[in-house]
């Protein structure tokens, strides 16, 4: 599991990053397009987040029901 928490960590950052960026952009240009792009990424980020969550959750329920059955 503890490869699982570093890649989700990478590609967390690797959303967020680009989402700040991007909403730095939009804040001192006023670009449309440059807010779509924070929100698409701000949007992948929140996945991710969910998806690690979940994956982490049902991981360790996983990892107990068979340390039970042993």
């Amino acid at each position: 599991m503890t490869f699982f928490y570093w890649l989700m960590a990478v590609v967390m950052a690797a959303t967020l990053l680009p989402s700040a960026l991007y909403l730095g952009l939009y804040v001192f240009t006023g670009e449309d397009v440059a807010l779509d792009r924070a929100r698409k990424f701000w949007t992948f980020l929140r996945v991710f987040t969910l998806a690690s969550f979940n994956v982490m959750l049902w991981g360790h329920v996983l990892v107990g029901a068979w340390q039970l059955m042993h």
